[in-house]
């Protein structure tokens, strides 16, 4: 059964905790890894991408010059795409790039994401973060004592609005909550920073 260390915002340890070995502690899936990122970055993209077609174009009603007797190859219309001003061949159109996978496919690779942080020492567990003022200058601390100071997804419970906003200015830092957490933000990041709290949330809804 995986354990870690229960840090203080100093720094310092005041215990460890026994995590669940069917979240934290299984083979890491890459192939599902892959495939539930790959499904997250589509998902996120806008798909307003939009060119013109040579049907679209303004213009090119006129037959460029004769069929015959000029040595040149026949052309209907200047605004076949090798012309300038012409239409894009395969013209890209707005279009929804959005799939979904299976409950299943996404839970394993959510199990498979935390166990490899695990598994590389890069998931760091607190006993506690509040704050009593936003401040950045004191996140910046904590992130220090707890060597964290690369990019960190800092996971709470409840949403903290203090915590929040004295993330928001650290570069590479960001701030989310257990009931969205996704792959993506979790491989995304160095160090996986994580509440007691909210470790236990995780066990509770997955176990």
């Amino acid at each position: 059964m995986p354990k870690l260390d229960v840090l203080n915002v100093s720094g310092e340890k005041i215990g460890d905790i026994d995590l669940h070995p069917g979240i934290f502690g299984i083979e890491v899936n890459e192939y599902v890894l892959h495939d539930v990122v790959k499904n997250y970055l589509a998902n996120q993209r806008q798909g307003t991408q939009s060119a013109k077609t040579r049907a679209e174009v303004r213009g090119g009603g006129k037959k460029p010059f004769r069929q015959k007797g000029t040595g040149r190859a026949r052309q209907g219309t200047t605004r076949a795409p090798h012309y300038v001003g012409g239409g894009v061949a395969f013209a890209p159109k707005p279009r929804d790039y959005s799939y979904k996978l299976p409950k299943r496919v996404k839970r394993l690779a959510l199990f498979s994401a935390l166990s490899a942080k695990v598994a590389a020492g890069e998931m760091i567990v607190l006993d506690e973060l509040a704050m009593d003022a936003p401040k950045t200058k004191d996140m910046v601390k904590i992130l220090s004592n707890i060597k964290a100071e690369k990019k960190s997804l800092i996971v709470l419970q409840d949403v903290s609005e203090n915590v929040v906003r004295s993330s928001n200015n650290i570069q590479g830092v960001e701030t989310t909550f257990v009931g969205s957490l996704n792959v993506y933000d979790i491989l995304n990041h160095d160090n996986f920073v994580i509440t007691k709290k909210a470790l236990e949330r995780i066990e509770e809804v997955y176990a």
